[in-house]
């Protein structure tokens, strides 16, 4: 079933792309289009554990709520320091271990940190997590684990 969705996914990429309908370009498109699903229907459309999608969207879900309200906080907090007299700014970087167990979790919660304003993900390996704050007193908060229990809630951990 993956390879038919995958060749028709691929054979209609071909028809926008290409803009013609000749029958040599349609010929040529169904050609290229079953030979790359031939190689690779295994990693666009892998096996789907529809149960599991649905509950991990639903938690998905719930985790956004929290992450606008801890945007809008560090933005508030950003903008304070920035907007203050003696700029209290105190930058650095804050490393703390990795319980993530799947790539896809500790994308999420790199991700996560990241669009929060005052704090990038520097880097991320199966160890720990590098973050750069632009203010440590808050970031801090990364210690505690809440951003990542929240992620692994998900169902981004393989769970």
């Amino acid at each position: 079933m993956s390879f038919i969705l995958t060749s028709l996914i691929m054979f209609a990429f071909w028809i926008i792309l290409s803009g013609e309908f000749s029958p040599l370009l349609l010929g040529s498109g169904v050609v290229a289009s079953l030979l790359v699903a031939y190689l690779s229907h295994d990693l666009l459309i892998g096996p789907v554990d529809i149960a599991k999608k649905v509950r991990d969207m639903g938690r998905f879900l719930k985790y956004l709520p929290w992450l606008f309200w801890q945007i809008i906080l560090a933005n508030l907090d950003l903008v304070y320091r920035v907007l203050h007299p003696k700029m209290p700014i105190d930058p650095g970087f804050i490393t703390f271990k990795n319980d993530c167990e799947t790539e896809i979790g500790m994308t999420t919660l790199a991700n996560s940190i990241t669009l929060t304003p005052g704090t990038v993900t520097v880097d991320v390996n199966d160890q720990e997590f590098i973050v750069h704050a632009i203010a440590r007193g808050p970031a801090e908060g990364l210690l505690a684990g809440e951003m990542m229990n929240r992620v692994k809630r998900i169902g981004a951990n393989g769970a």
